[in-house]
């Protein structure tokens, strides 16, 4: 499976924001960031002033590197959001923040969305009882998400679990922490999804 393999933080230098690519190092000092806020590469420090398909270009960019997603599969989740009822834009959003690894990143059961991914291809949740090893799995409303009984042997997530709290957790999401069994409880709305885009430019740029 194809998968971006460089460096993650000069993909929020390249956005000119944090996108939260690692987690808690992101608010830590040791964000690359922080030190370094301008673009990447030799030119990365110059000012340019961005076309109506640059700034286009560059949300459809942020939304694919803050969800992790290839060009390709990116292309294909807004077909299918295309083909829906309702708000592409929205539908496109919707579509990402149901992905399985989102959830579990969601529930603050990773730290981030690419540990989020690690840990669902390890095997380590149930949706209904069953084993999903699939990051891209769509969840649905009814949805119960379980950790596999040995998961808490594992000394990471043994970590996750001592932090988390249950707080700031999304209100179309439930989660007990008692059992760490988590429900989904609908799709979210644009209201109750917190990611920095533009979606109508991205459309705008698929409409071309």
């Amino acid at each position: 499976m194809a998968r971006y393999i460089g460096s993650v933080c000069k993909l929020c230098r390249r956005e000119g924001e944090k996108l939260f690519l690692k987690g808690d190092r992101c608010l830590s000092e040791k964000c690359s960031f922080n030190r370094r806020s301008y673009g990447p590469g030799q030119h990365g420090q110059g000012r340019r002033k961005l076309s109506e398909y640059g700034l286009q270009l560059r949300e459809k960019q942020k939304l694919r590197r803050i969800y992790g997603i290839l060009e390709a599969q990116f292309a294909r989740y807004f077909e299918l959001a295309e083909r829906k009822k309702g708000i592409t834009g929205e539908n496109l959003l919707q579509l990402l923040e149901t992905r399985l690894d989102n959830v579990v990143y969601r529930l603050r059961l990773a730290g981030s969305r690419r540990e989020a991914r690690q840990l669902v291809r390890h095997g380590f949740f149930r949706v209904n009882g069953r084993k999903v090893n699939i990051p891209s799995y769509q969840v649905k409303p009814g949805d119960e998400i379980t950790l596999k009984e040995t998961a808490t042997n594992s000394t990471l997530i043994k970590g996750i679990l001592e932090a988390n709290n249950g707080q700031n957790i999304p209100e179309w999401l439930e989660l007990d922490t008692n059992s760490w069994t988590a429900r989904v409880n609908s799709i979210p709305s644009r209201e109750q999804i917190d990611v920095p885009v533009e979606e109508h430019l991205i459309v705008e740029l698929y409409s071309r």
